[in-house]
């Protein structure tokens, strides 16, 4: 960029060949003014509590509304498998503190006793970063709940109101109307209320969809691990530490969990198809009179276990399945867990699915969401967890009817296991923010998204002038060969606009600071720039301009941003700059290895106001230069080779700099040594060019000072 001087037409470099403010939040990744919402989450189960716990963490005012009391019912027992273990720590919970025991074992027998499979799970567990886990259900509720309202720890407790059923909910409002008749306002509503979920009905086209008896029924029990191993018809029963057992009969089966204390031990017993009609209902509610009445498909070693069953804690339920709903979402209401997709509660998939629910809702809404961008971010929600909930889903009814072979089951465990649900939904997010602004610039590494420099912040991706950034530009204009000059001219585009042997060139050294974008800190550049250049199309119109064949720089990042954005010739070097009050020194080295001395001595201050602005002729149209990228494998082919313009006047409007002090050199020089190959290894090619650059007259020497560094945002690729 350039400053005309007076009418004499004199060109001085001004600040930079760019900068940015670059000024943002950390962390979240959002708008900095928008502040935390308010959830509204109906239902406190494993899914409800663990959403209301991830979104406390991000930062917003959580509120559960639950119909039941705080009193925690008995379950079946929770999977903790490598993909939902992951997610609970994440949440702050050690599920060995609460009685999570890992699976070492699952085995497998068939109603006569004898052995269908036995699968070791210690070497297999030790591919994942966390173990398959089991803990009783009312252990890990109780924790999450404990978690979700802890006054210590990250976020705002959540406020878990109980006794508080929901009987209508406002999706375009985000609100949820009680029994009572008071209406609970926020700017999220979450239906994680179950397989009988209240809010269901508020979604598109789930009217018609409803849950439905499968045939199939479980009953859930407690036996003393003493009483089952003194009879010999029942020991057989007992799991050894960290063991899963399973008998298949013809309708029914009988699976042993490890979660429970030494004491006792903990059974689900499924059985395929009723004998007898079940009401469906939502209160989980213990039926002690049928539990001898389950099937005797297992045996009377079966029944004689089952005499042994605390009849108290013993929970019957019918299995219920449920189409796929078309859509989870509605404006601000979403659901998640058993509210969106159904499993069977004896699968090792249903609380999973519900945690990563869970885990997904929280990334796409983190703090600085405003209460506006709800809904989209609630379909991006669904993006995220619709297909997978679904697949696994599926495989859980397959896997029941005994469907799929071993290499269907190796496959599908890979796609279950392998997975968090944090990671994928960041993943997804960060593409859909970026999907947004297709302007945004992108330089390797692109694995970790859009890359700050000058020209858009870190995470807010906006361009922020740098109005308040200094700059210190000192001058050497002079007299030189026109044919040597053009020597340097990247393709016969390039040509001196005037004809004659003699040409004028500038070296410009720039110190930048107070840069935003480098944390307030700044660097020095240092250019040689030709005047009088002009650059023919191939429609034979022209561009007039000032061409820059190459700038040194001393820090990385400009440097990279510059060559990869604009299309500058940058390559690093040491630029050391002594000035006082009457001289301006500058060294440039690489490595110690000193091979260009500029000086300006003899300095007199001079009236700003003499600084020219650009020209509006367009006898200097803007700053050219020639963007060129060597193609991979391919040496002395190009991936990218083309022309660039930054033009003066878009540049000026983007940011006006102001000149604020300036001086006049009487002794303007400068001097390069190309020293030796060794000393300049990846300089003396350039270095031992300028040096054959004849000076035939000092025209002129200046330093300028300002504020206001443009970000060099209008440099354009000219065809």
């Amino acid at each position: 960029m350039l400053q005309q001087q007076g009418g004499s037409g004199e060109a001085w470099p001004n600040a930079s060949a760019e900068h940015h403010d670059g000024r943002c939040s950390n962390a979240v990744h959002e708008s900095a003014t928008a502040g935390p919402l308010s959830v509204i989450i109906v239902g406190g189960g494993i899914g409800g509590l663990s959403a209301a716990i991830a979104l406390r963490r991000a930062g917003h005012n959580v509120i559960v509304l639950e119909q039941g009391t705080a009193e925690v019912q008995d379950g079946a027992p929770i999977h903790l498998q490598p993909n939902s273990n992951g997610i609970v720590r994440q949440l702050g919970l050690t599920p060995e503190f609460f009685g999570a025991k890992q699976v070492t074992r699952v085995t497998e027998y068939a109603r006569n006793g004898s052995l269908l499979r036995s699968i070791d799970m210690v070497e297999s567990n030790k591919k994942w970063q966390h173990s398959w886990q089991l803990v009783s259900f009312d252990n890990i509720q109780t924790e999450l709940s404990r978690t979700a309202m802890r006054k210590q720890g990250q976020g705002q407790p959540v406020d878990i109101r109980y006794s508080s059923s929901v009987v209508s909910t406002d999706y375009e409002n985000a609100r949820a109307t009680l029994s009572t008749g008071e209406i609970v306002q926020g700017d999220v509503l979450i239906g994680a209320d179950g397989v009988f979920s209240v809010t269901r009905k508020a979604l598109p086209g789930a009217a018609d969809i409803t849950p439905s008896f499968c045939g199939h029924s479980a009953l859930h029990f407690v036996v003393s691990k003493k009483e089952a191993l003194g009879d010999p018809a029942t020991e057989k029963f007992v799991p050894k530490d960290g063991e899963i057992v399973t008998w298949l009969g013809d309708y029914a089966r009988l699976v042993a969990y490890p979660c429970r204390s030494d004491e006792l031990l903990e059974f689900v017993c499924i059985q395929l198809g009723e004998k007898q009609g079940n009401e469906i209902d939502d209160s989980n509610t213990k039926r002690r009179d049928n539990l001898m009445c389950m099937s005797d498909d297992l045996g009377d070693a079966f029944q004689a276990l089952l005499a042994k069953a605390n009849k108290r804690s013993a929970t019957h339920w019918p299995l219920l399945d449920m189409a796929k709903l078309p859509t989870w979402t509605n404006r601000k209401l979403a659901l998640l867990g058993e509210a969106a997709h159904t499993f069977h509660p004896h699968h090792e998939f249903g609380a999973g699915q519900a945690i990563e629910d869970a885990a997904a809702i929280a990334v796409v809404l983190p703090l600085g969401t405003a209460s506006e961008e709800v809904e989209e971010r609630l379909k991006l929600y669904e993006t995220c967890r619709y297909r997978r909930a679904h697949r696994i889903q599926e495989y859980a009814q397959m896997a029941e009817s005994h469907k799929g072979g071993n290499e269907a089951i190796h496959e599908f465990t890979d796609y279950h296991l392998c997975h968090d649900e944090f990671d994928s939904a960041t993943k997804k997010f960060d593409e859909w923010k970026w999907a947004k602004n297709p302007k945004l610039y992108w330089r390797m590494p692109i694995a970790f998204g859009p890359t700050p420099g000058p020209r858009q912040a870190l995470y807010t991706n906006q361009p922020q002038p740098a109005r308040h950034s200094t700059f210190t530009t000192a001058s050497i204009k002079f007299k030189t060969s026109r044919t040597f000059l053009q020597n340097l001219f990247p393709t016969s585009s390039f040509t001196f606009k005037d004809p004659g042997t003699i040409a004028y060139a500038s070296l410009s050294q720039t110190t930048l600071d107070r840069m935003e974008w480098l944390g307030g800190s700044g660097y020095k550049h240092f250019g040689l720039y030709i005047h009088g250049v002009r650059y023919t199309k191939q429609d034979g119109t022209t561009i007039d301009g000032t061409y820059l064949p190459l700038l040194f720089e001393n820090l990385t990042d400009p440097i990279i941003s510059g060559r990869d954005e604009l299309g500058f010739p940058k390559v690093y070097c040491a630029i050391d700059v002594r000035r006082r009050k009457d001289s301006y020194h500058v060294r440039t080295s690489w490595q110690e290895a000193t091979f260009g001395k500029f000086n300006l001595d003899d300095l007199e201050a001079s009236d700003p106001g003499t600084t020219a602005k650009p020209a509006s002729d367009g006898s200097d149209y803007g700053t050219l230069t020639y963007k060129y990228i060597p193609a991979v494998g391919e040496p002395g082919k190009a991936d990218v080779a083309y022309a660039v313009v930054v033009p003066h006047e878009e540049t000026a409007k983007q940011m006006p700099s102001e000149v604020t002090r300036v001086w006049e050199s009487k002794r303007p020089s400068f001097e390069f040594d190309d020293l030796t190959p060794t000393d300049l290894p990846t300089l003396h090619h350039i270095v031992s060019t300028l040096k054959r650059m004849r000076v035939y007259e000092y025209v002129s020497g200046k330093i300028v000072e300002g504020l206001g560094v443009p970000d060099v945002s209008s440099a354009r690729r000219i065809e």
